[in-house]
């Protein structure tokens, strides 16, 4: 499946805040994608990208271009269009993502998910994430994965929380 990751852009900006997911998943995915634009102007290291398949726009996704001060990259926000979910977008999106920030020297992505939002944790795990702990953190359900060259682990806000 070819998708590209292409930057937030005066042209595209628009088309990105249209984007939306279910209506029972606003729970799980409660920020509309204008909240992470207008942050995103004030939060220097957040990179937007939207994804598209050929000439579609599918999802948005957010990351953090520079590290935090225990050297972790955040992925703030990954979402796939209400209309285009089921197609393993969001899936090859993170694989894609992953590669970039490879690519970009991160040595440790971070990255949360509510603990009802199954379909997330499904998809982290299955891209090698494991759980660290049963607990709720902030909310959110801790994960990590150890990769060839990137260890990643799924927290909360954009602080590390190590469990033991």
């Amino acid at each position: 499946m070819d998708l590209e990751l292409m930057p937030v852009s005066i042209e595209n900006w628009f088309d990105c805040t249209k984007l939306k997911v279910k209506q029972e998943q606003v729970n799980v995915f409660p920020a509309p994608v204008v909240n992470w634009i207008a942050e995103s102007k004030y939060v220097d290291d957040f990179e937007l990208r939207a994804i598209y398949r050929g000439d579609s726009l599918v999802g948005f996704l957010v990351f953090c271009n520079k590290p935090d001060g225990d050297g972790n990259h955040w992925i703030p926000a990954v979402m796939i269009d209400q209309n285009h979910q089921g197609k393993g977008y969001g899936r090859t999106a993170m694989k894609k993502l992953i590669e970039l920030m490879k690519s970009m020297g991160c040595k440790r992505l971070m990255i949360g998910h509510r603990p009802h939002n199954l379909i997330a944790g499904g998809l982290y795990e299955s891209l090698g994430f494991k759980k660290v702990s049963e607990q709720i953190i902030n909310g959110e359900v801790i994960h990590s994965a150890v990769g060839q060259t990137t260890s990643c682990f799924f927290v909360t806000k954009r602080k590390l929380v190590r469990v033991s």
